[in-house]
C-alpha cells in the first residue's frame, strides 16, 4: 500500500526529459494520446452491380485513390488510401449470396439429384447430365467396387421400363457449381464422384482441383469489375 501511494504521489509531478549518452528519456510513463479520426461504417451489399451502382453514383465523397480488393470469390471490399494513422477506412463490402451444396458429404440420391439440378449449371462443357443420369436410375444393391484400386466403381443402371445393365461410375467429373458471383463466369472443375450403397444409394462429390477455381473466380471478377469501371481507372485501384 505505502509503494502504491509513493508512486502515485510521484507521478502527480510534472515529467522531465533527460539526456543520457545521447538518448532523451523520461522520468515518468508516458502514455500517446491518439487523435480520433472519425469513419464510416461500410454499406453491405450481396451483388458487383450494386457496388457499380453506387460507386457510380457519387453519392459519398470518396479519397483521391481507392482500393477494391477482391477478397476471395464470395467477398470484394473497398478500402481508402491510408489516413493520418496508417489506418485504412472500409468504404463497402459484397458478400455472394451462395447456395450451398454439401461436398464431401454422402447424401441420399434423391436430394443428391435435386440440389445437383437446382446449384449446378447446365452446360456442354460438363458431365452433369451424366452424373444425374446415372445417380437417378441406379438401383439399390447394385454398387459395388469395380477395380480394387479406391477409385472405379460400377453399378446397375436402368436403361428403360425393363432393361438393366452395369455401367461404370463416371469419375472424375466436370461441372459447374455455383460458387462466386452471379455477375461474372462461374468456373469449371473437376470433382470426384463417388456413390455407396448404406440402406439405400447415397452420392458425395468431392473437389479435385486443388482450389484452382478460386484463382479463376476472382479473376474473373477482378475483369468484371475493370470493364464496369473502366471509366474510374485514375480513381480505384483493383486488386485480387
Amino acid at each position: 500500500m505505502i509503494k502504491d501511494a509513493l508512486k502515485y504521489i510521484v507521478g502527480l509531478g510534472e515529467a522531465k526529459e533527460h539526456v543520457i549518452h545521447g538518448d532523451t528519456y523520461s522520468d515518468k510513463e508516458l502514455f500517446r494520446v491518439d487523435k480520433h479520426i472519425p469513419v464510416a461504417q461500410p454499406i453491405e451489399m450481396n451483388t458487383l452491380s450494386s457496388l457499380v451502382d453506387y460507386i457510380k453514383s457519387n453519392v459519398d465523397t470518396m479519397a483521391e485513390k481507392m482500393i477494391i480488393q477482391v477478397v476471395d470469390p464470395r467477398e470484394v471490399k473497398v478500402f481508402s488510401q491510408l489516413n493520418e494513422k496508417r489506418g485504412r477506412e472500409t468504404i463497402a463490402r459484397v458478400v455472394a449470396l451462395i447456395p450451398q451444396f454439401k461436398y464431401e458429404t454422402f447424401i441420399d440420391h434423391e436430394t443428391f439429384c435435386i440440389s445437383a439440378q437446382a446449384k449446378f449449371l447446365d452446360d456442354e462443357c460438363t458431365d452433369k447430365a451424366l452424373m444425374l443420369q446415372f445417380a437417378g436410375t441406379v438401383e439399390n444393391g447394385s454398387v459395388t467396387d469395380y477395380k480394387d484400386d479406391g477409385i472405379t466403381q460400377k453399378a446397375t443402371i436402368r436403361t428403360g421400363i425393363a432393361s438393366k445393365q452395369d455401367a461404370v461410375v463416371p469419375n472424375p467429373v466436370k461441372l459447374r457449381p455455383f460458387r462466386t458471383f452471379v455477375e461474372v463466369e462461374q468456373p469449371v472443375s473437376s470433382f470426384i464422384f463417388r456413390m455407396k450403397d448404406n440402406h439405400g444409394i447415397c452420392c458425395a462429390l468431392f473437389e479435385a482441383d486443388g482450389g484452382a477455381w478460386k484463382n479463376v473466380a476472382m479473376k474473373n471478377i477482378k475483369d468484371y469489375l475493370e470493364f464496369e469501371l473502366s471509366d474510374y481507372t485514375n480513381q480505384f485501384i483493383i486488386i485480387s
